[in-house]
């Protein structure tokens, strides 16, 4: 092997990245087990508070010492690996922006109008009963009803608004109307995103549920409500304020530490509680004798530890009290000081007391700004604002904004915000910055200081430039923030609820167990089949392990459940790329060639098809990420990059192991004498079966549609809705043991089917609460239903309680603190707009494959055959789904897991069907002669063993997990085993039948002549495939967010219909063939193109 030197550089350059990549999760986990063991002398109630506490407190302190450089919790928090919210937990918040509120506040004082509040009444009644599909729609057709016809456009004219005039009709008016509430959304939306950002949460998951006005926000990780409520809402309370210089107020304050000082001395007990004298309280405690950091918190003060305050020069507590705490160090402009976060409250608490009150200027108060600042160790500045106005309130608010952008500054690589008023605002923003010229204006959002830029002229044209050392990303959340001034409505919390681990904490430690064992059988499988060679992939395998979780680390990914289906397939592929080598390797042993040039040989004629295999599982990847949303870019995350590490330990960590062993020993085995002709010499007559297997294949599909139109599916809540009850019991109970009860109490009654029956329980916060979401009855919204719902899960619960609790008590938690804690009735979680661009990212997927098989192999029949046997492969396991569900003793629920499934499905089986088409392709090639139904049958029977022991391997790796891993995945796993198996056989008797069916059926013609077949049909199946697409988007209808890729993708296909005519077409040739071709290609075309246009008419008419 070539360049072997730089290729070890290579690897050890990679391992070294991943073990320091890697490290930094480590040594979170161990800050965080302190943390917990800190918690853990609290009372139960507190704990949660007590532990986020403690890692506020060390966040900016060092934890990991590398000897070139120091790292502090924050910082190994930010690259440490990240867990989504279904293995971490955390927080799961929905929104909602009160379209009434909107409709109101844009009508200003016309909303006093009986036939508007009338009309509102309407609206609010039909979307209350679920008959609404549209609420401004409703309010409009209402209004005109109830208004004897007058227009709507008077209730909305303004001489701030030039789009509304009285001229304008009501259909003019509604569209305004449904923009800005779409606007006062989106505003939210970004506002959201943008303090989310600021809030530091790992990979939060923010969208937008259509047709409901509701954001739903999951914060993996955040365990405290209030936190979260505080950092959502009040999204339109926007503030400009004029300051203080710090230099005006640094006199009082001075005098404000001597004075905290004095008192502190006179009554020592009296002394504010801060994060230091917490931490130092549990030195005394057993957890805090422990080494680490929860000694060292104990014993040093929370802003520094003593080594940091000699260097940095910071005040001693004893004797300068708050600046202890409120470092004037860094005050300048606006701002009189920075602190730590958690010393933010010490530093309230001091400037609260009466007497320090008194020695600040009465107009003056003050704020925090929204984030740490990373240039000054994590530290908050605490701005001094001044109030000039006789009510108290801000001179200027946010309804005066009417457009703020980032852009980019005209000098230099620094970014600012543009920001423009409406009249008023532009009357009252001269007046402020005239009036203070040098000193600052602080953009206050919800209380807290977003920015605070210095005023260097007086601006009255109401367009002004916000200039800083902003990065583009900085401005752009300020912009953000300045347009939720525009906004008229808020988001309101309408639920938030603490989320355990979706998988239940059983499921998980079962889940961990079952991968282990079975990675461990992966190994001990190819060790044992493959003797030496087998133990040398078994080392490139844990190094691919290890690779892929480094490079996951590296990239900021975060894995989920499907990411975790991402890593099982990409184990399977890569055993497969070692298994494909040895075997080519055998066959050349066994013609006789010495070990050196077989190893050379057999790698050689392997990349073909290991390269082939990977590159179709890539592009399903890529259309998986362009296409998908949530749980389906997750799953192609892991899965593109776990196959290009697979890819690289194959063919070059395994060879430079084999080439190790060859050269210090001499020699290496690649099988036992038991495993040395395994499937060598079979001569199954493949292709002769193949109309039983079209028959079973044909057989299968139609159960499987009576299955589905007479069945359905067990749609989980995800899709379908459900009522949702968080329930706290007074001792922990186990998740498994819930589900168990209430399944056994739905089971009893005549009228419950199976998804009635089926629940899910994840536990929720501590282990004594648990959430049960049931769809019994979800359609039916009265009380009755409700109050039935609830009396069937009390009587399943109430065993599991220590005490006999009544239904009364179960139902309301004001008498009693056990219970039902929150019911909700929920819809679907799933944006429609996730749900189709998961379907969407599947069938392009196909396409894609469709296209490159189409491409690398020379025969559009060969796609033909490998696209229907992975479709073929995905409709039986949703039909065996729909046949199954109910009568097996485990959950199968079409959930997001259940989707992940098939994408892995559809990675995993077009590998093995790659491979065999390689092999006819290599057949071909040195055996032209030969019939081709032998080529076939020969080429299925010489990858028979690779296509078995790859699926074999990766048929023990689900096995354990199907066994070992927990009721929650047990479906979802499931699924899995039932793809490989089938796809396999699909790969074996109906992908490589039905290319074989299509070639033989092909015309034969002679090199004079233009295969017209080889032409049209590649021309046809792309200008179909461009026809539906443009029919789906024109007729059916689609979001924005997907007409966009679906439209490139249309013209993609029209320009590669073109090609595959251009490229196939020799214009002297076709004229000497006759107008035939011509003719047929024209009528083709035009068939089409009329076909395409009556499919939209008749579409669009439906």
């Amino acid at each position: 092997m070539q360049s072997k030197g730089f290729i070890k550089l290579i690897a050890v350059l990679l391992a070294l990245a991943c073990v320091y990549q890697l490290s930094f999760t480590f040594k979170t986990r161990g800050v965080e087990k302190q943390a917990a063991a800190y918690a853990a002398q609290f009372p139960l109630d507190q704990q949660g508070e007590a532990e986020q506490h403690y890692l506020d407190s060390v966040q900016n302190l060092p934890v990991y010492n590398l000897g070139f450089r120091k790292f502090t919790y924050k910082e190994c928090k930010e690259k440490e690996l990240n867990l989504g919210l279904d293995l971490k937990g955390g927080m799961n918040v929905m929104l909602e922006v009160q379209v009434e509120d909107v409709v109101k506040a844009l009508a200003g004082d016309s909303q006093n109008d009986p036939a508007f509040i009338e009309a509102i009444g309407v609206a609010n009644e039909a979307m209350k009963q679920g008959s609404s599909t549209d609420y401004i729609s409703d309010f409009v057709k209402a209004y005109s009803r109830l208004s004897n016809g007058r227009p709507i456009a008077e209730l909305f004219v303004s001489p701030d608004r030039k789009d509304i005039t009285l001229e304008s009709s009501d259909a003019d008016v509604e569209k305004i109307l449904k923009k800005e509430t779409e606007a006062a959304i989106g505003a939210s939306f970004n506002v959201l995103r943008s303090r989310i950002d600021h809030f530091g949460v790992t990979q939060p998951n923010i969208l937008r549920l259509p047709n409901s006005h509701r954001i739903l926000v999951e914060l993996p990780g955040v365990k405290e409500p209030q936190r979260v409520r505080d950092l959502l809402q009040g999204t339109a309370s926007l503030e400009f304020w004029t300051t203080y210089d710090a230099n005006e107020i640094f006199p009082a304050l001075s005098a404000a530490d001597k004075l905290i000082k004095a008192e502190l001395a006179q009554a020592p007990a009296a002394a504010p509680e801060t994060a230091a004298a917490e931490a130092a309280a549990a030195a005394g405690t057993p957890a805090a004798e422990a080494e680490g950091l929860i000694a060292e918190v104990g014993a040093a003060d929370s802003t520094a530890t003593a080594e940091t305050a000699v260097q940095e020069g910071n005040f001693d507590h004893s004797q300068n009290p708050l600046f202890a705490v409120l470092n004037p160090r860094f005050a300048g402009g606006a701002s009189i000081g920075a602190a730590y976060k958690a010393d933010m409250a010490a530093v309230n608490e001091y400037l609260a007391q009466p007497a320090v009150r008194e020695l600040f200027p009465a107009d003056i108060m003050f704020k925090w700004g929204v984030k740490g600042d990373d240039k000054i160790d994590g530290r908050f500045y605490l701005y001094a604002i001044k109030v000039s106005t006789p009510d108290g309130k801000a001179p200027l608010d946010g309804s005066v904004v009417t457009e703020a952008t980032e852009q980019y500054a005209q000098r230099g690589a620094t970014a600012e915000v543009s920001m423009t008023m409406n009249a008023e605002g532009t009357q009252e923003w001269s007046r402020m910055t005239g009036e203070n010229i040098g000193k600052c204006i602080a953009i206050v959002l919800d209380g807290y200081v977003y920015s605070a830029p210095r005023v260097n002229s007086k601006i009255d044209k109401g367009q002004s430039q916000i200039t800083g050392d902003f990065t583009i990303q900085e401005a752009k959340d300020l912009a953000n923030v300045l347009n939720s001034g525009k906004v008229p409505a808020p988001a309101k919390i309408i639920q938030d609820t603490v989320v355990g681990p979706s998988l239940g904490q059983e499921s998980i430690n079962a889940g961990m167990i079952s991968f282990v064992i079975a990675f461990i059988l992966v190994l001990l499988y190819m060790g044992l089949f493959y003797k030496t060679a087998g133990w040398m992939s078994d080392v490139a395998l844990l190094t691919n392990v290890f690779l892929l979780m480094g490079v996951l680390v590296s990239f900021g990914a975060v894995l989920t459940l499907p990411g975790i289906a991402g890593i099982v397939l990409t184990m399977g592929m890569a055993v497969d790329a070692n298994v494909i080598i040895y075997e080519r390797i055998k066959e050349e042993l066994r013609g006789g060639k010495g070990l050196s040039l077989a190893i050379k040989d057999g790698f050689s004629k392997a990349y073909s098809a290991i390269i082939d295999g990977n590159l179709t599982t890539i592009i399903t990847g890529i259309v998986l990420f362009i296409f998908g949303n949530g749980p389906v870019q997750g799953f192609a995350t892991t899965l593109i990059i776990g196959i290009i590490t697979s890819f690289f330990c194959a063919i070059f960590i395994t060879r430079l192991l084999i080439e190790w062993i060859v050269g210090k020993w001499g020699h290496i085995t690649f099988s036992r004498r038991w495993s040395e002709n395994f499937l060598n010499n079979t001569r199954v007559d493949f292709i002769a079966k193949r109309k039983l297997a079209y028959g079973i294949a044909v057989a299968l599909m139609v159960l499987s549609c009576v299955s589905f139109f007479a069945r359905g599916l067990n749609l989980g809540a995800e899709f379908t809705g459900g009522r949702a009850y968080v329930i706290r019991f007074d001792k922990p109970v186990s998740a498994e043991e819930v589900r168990q009860n209430v399944e056994k109490a739905f089971s009893q009654f005549a009228d419950a089917d199976a998804s009635s029956i089926s629940s899910e329980v994840k536990q929720y916060g501590k282990e004594n609460q648990m959430r049960i979401v049931t769809q019994y009855r979800y359609d039916d919204t009265s009380d009755e239903a409700t109050s039935e719902v609830e009396q069937i899960i009390y009587d399943a619960l109430k065993p599991l309680y220590s005490y006999d609790i009544t239904f009364e008590q179960f139902r309301n938690t004001q008498t009693d603190a056990n219970g039902i804690l929150t019911a909700d009735k929920i819809g679907p979680s799933i944006a429609k707009d996730m749900t189709w661009n998961a379907i969407y990212s599947v069938l392009f997927s196909l396409i894609a494959i469709g296209l490159y098989i189409t491409f690398r192999f020379k025969r559009w029949q060969w796609a033909s055959g490998a696209t229907a046997a992975l479709a073929f492969n995905a409709l039986l396991i949703i039909g065996i789904f729909s046949m199954f569900y109910g009568l097996l003793p485990f959950n199968l629920e079409v959930n997001q897991a259940f989707i992940a499934a098939i994408l892995t499905i559809i990675g995993y089986a077009i590998n093995d069907t790659v491979v065999v088409f390689d092999r006819i392709r290599e057949y071909l090639g040195l055996y032209p002669k030969r019939n081709l139904k032998e080529t076939v049958n020969n080429a299925i029977n010489s990858t028979l063993s690779r296509t078995i022991n790859t699926s074999g391997t990766t048929l023990v790796t689900l096995l354990a997990i199907f066994f070992f891993g927990g009721e929650t995945i047990r479906g979802f796993i499931f699924a899995l085993i039932i793809g490989v198996v089938v796809g396999t056989a699909a790969t074996i008797f109906l992908a490589t039948p039905i290319a074989y069916d299509l070639m033989t059926k092909r015309a034969k013609t002679d090199g004079t002549k233009v295969d017209l077949k080889k032409i049209f049909p590649m021309f046809i199946l792309y200008f179909l495939l461009a026809s539906v697409i443009t029919t789906v988007c024109v007729s059916v209808g689609v979001s924005a967010s997907v007409f966009t890729p679906l439209k490139t993708l249309s013209k993609f296909l029209i320009v590669m219909a073109m090609c595959a005519v251009g490229l196939n077409t020799n214009i002297v040739k076709l004229v000497r063939t006759g107008g035939k071709p011509l003719i047929m290609g024209f009528c083709c075309w035009v068939g089409i193109a009329g076909m395409s246009l009556l499919m939209q008419h008749v579409l669009g008419i439906w």
